[in-house]
């Protein structure tokens, strides 16, 4: 059987969600796409890491739209197409009963083969030992009540702590990305025998569970974390650890996994600097280091792009950090590869509603991103008579894609006034909607606009990583100042700020974003001329030479890993 080599020391990296490849549906969105890019890092960079997943045999979901409407379809797949069956079973207690866990190794491979793919875990329950119920906790990403999440998160965290022990995997760390895996601590403490500690004995045992976990938080509200009434806790981990233990690690009235994970690992990181202020404060007296989220160079660079980077920039794959040579790039050379990486996008979009409309010499904005209240996808059609009198003078298209969560009903009213807007603004206005966001679309877009968008409400914008991949092919930002961006706008240079760090009004992101679009942004796109070559290899210069995994890993590996 295929197994992870037991005998290294591992990080043993645990996440929900994570993307592998076009065709698997384990992942829902950034938080999967970055762990995606994590362990290709993984792989290119030699980082001895083994990661730990659900099946998900029927994905997320797959994304209709019909009449505006999302309508959401099963994504079944097969683990047995894309990765091998371990010859290992493991049994967790999930209420009164046992349930077996089974597991797939999926296999990340370097880009340049220098080193040993990174192992990924698939844990799955669909096994004729389980009860029909059981079988499926493996396959609905995110999916069901409260219940089927929290049996799901057993599965995770207690069954992939003793799936790699059965396993024989030697794990030096354990990653939580996350609260969704943060059970684990839990079974790392009974294994410890102190299932019912109390006193010394359970401070002993939680400070040696602290010294082996990591935990990193992408969520900047409280209401994003899960939490579950301690009577259903206690009823479907049937006495993992005593209700006293419990209670005591878990949060005064409810069991928080994000309170959890930060009651029971050592070193806490959040997502970007303002990020990490943030989560200080929600989780007062909690130490939150900051580790800058990254995307995955090859993984999101176009190809014309990467044509152009390794004449210019060898060595660019392995070493990100050398784009910042990318302004010695000639100015005819990277609006080419642009142009191209444009058709390319225009051609994949051809037969998709209202991609008739699209003029590849108009100027393109993209906005592509999970639909929900927070991300305020309608900011830039909150005057449409406004934007008609701007592509009177500047002509523009928008390219749009996005799910919202099945339970999110107004994310879906987002999607169907998307729709909406774009018929008000036919023939003014080109707007197009892909349907059903997912890697392919994603490196698409980034790679064949011109101009990324992103309005989230601040400081709800954890990080946010797609204006990242957008970097990465010269594409610069228009972006409301929070997550990431704080860090990597340089106005006029890699992008422009929407309103001011600090502001909240919607009223005012928006009159920024309409006068940054007419009076600095379209005008210098139009003049031509050397000033938007300049922009393009700035962002690429600037931005995709630090907003990237390699990056992002190697101080996982200093600060947090090694420590």
């Amino acid at each position: 059987m295929a197994v992870p080599v037991p005998n290294r020391p591992r990080i043993a990296y645990f996440s929900m969600e994570i993307a592998l490849e076009e065709g698997i549906p384990t992942y829902s969105g950034g938080l999967g796409v970055l762990a995606g890019d994590m362990m290709r890092s993984a792989a290119d960079l030699g980082v001895p890491i083994v990661a730990v997943t659900l099946a998900s045999r029927a994905g997320y979901f797959r994304q209709e739209l019909l009449h505006g409407r999302q309508v959401e379809r099963p994504e079944h797949w097969d683990p047995a197409t894309r990765a091998q069956r371990l010859d290992c079973k493991v049994a967790v207690r999930v209420g009164n009963h046992d349930v077996w866990i089974g597991a797939w190794q999926y296999e990340v491979e370097s880009h340049s083969d220098q080193f040993a793919a990174v192992p990924v875990i698939l844990l799955d329950t669909d096994l004729p030992e389980n009860r029909d119920e059981d079988r499926t906790l493996t396959h609905y990403l995110y999916g069901g009540d409260p219940t089927y999440r929290l049996r799901q998160e057993i599965v995770l965290g207690v069954g992939g702590v003793r799936m790699l022990n059965a396993l024989g995997v030697h794990v030096q760390k354990y990653h939580l990305n996350e609260g969704h895996s943060a059970l684990l601590t839990l079974e790392l403490l009974r294994a410890r025998g102190a299932a019912d500690a109390h006193g010394e004995s359970l401070q002993e045992a939680v400070a040696a569970v602290r010294r082996r976990c990591v935990f990193t938080t992408h969520t900047p509200v409280e209401a994003g974390h899960d939490q579950y009434p301690y009577g259903l806790a206690e009823q479907w981990l049937d006495g993992l650890v005593h209700p006293r233990v419990l209670h005591t690690l878990g949060g005064p009235d409810r069991l928080n996994l994000t309170r959890l994970a930060l009651s029971l690992c050592g070193w806490v990181n959040g997502v970007a600097q303002r990020h990490a202020e943030v989560s200080r404060v929600l989780f007062p007296g909690y130490e939150v280091h900051a580790i800058t989220n990254g995307v995955h160079a090859m993984r999101w660079t176009s190809a014309p792009m990467q044509a152009l980077f390794d004449r210019y920039i060898p060595s660019w794959a392995h070493e990100p950090e050398l784009l910042v040579r990318a302004l010695r790039i000639l100015d005819g050379d990277i609006a080419a590869a642009h142009v191209q990486a444009k058709q390319e996008l225009l051609q994949f979009v051809t037969g998709m509603a209202g991609a008739s409309q699209l003029d590849p010499n108009r100027f393109t904005i993209g906005f592509a991103r999970r639909m929900t209240d927070y991300k305020r996808p309608g900011l830039l059609f909150s005057n449409l008579d406004r934007l008609r009198a701007i592509a009177r003078r500047y002509p523009f298209q928008v390219v749009v894609a996005g799910k919202a969560h099945p339970h999110d009903e107004p994310g879906k009213r987002h999607i169907a006034s998307l729709h909406a807007w774009a018929q008000e603004l036919a023939g003014a206005v080109p707007v197009v909607f892909l349907p059903d966001y997912r890697l392919e679309v994603a490196r698409r877009v980034v790679a064949g606009v011109d101009l990324w968008l992103n309005t989230p409400q601040p400081p709800l914008e954890a990080s946010g990583t797609s204006g990242m991949k957008a970097a990465m092919n010269g594409v610069p930002s228009l972006s409301v100042l929070d997550g990431w961006w704080l860090e990597g706008c340089d106005e006029g240079a890699t992008g422009w700020a929407i309103g001011d760090d600090g502001d909240f009004d919607a009223n005012r992101h928006a009159e920024s974003l309409y006068d940054k679009l007419e009076h600095t942004i379209l005008p210098t796109f139009y003049e031509g001329g050397p000033a938007w070559s300049f922009i393009m290899k700035s962002t690429i210069a600037r931005n995709g030479s630090y907003f990237n995994s390699h990056r992002m890993l190697r101080r996982y590996v200093s600060e947090a890993y090694w420590n």
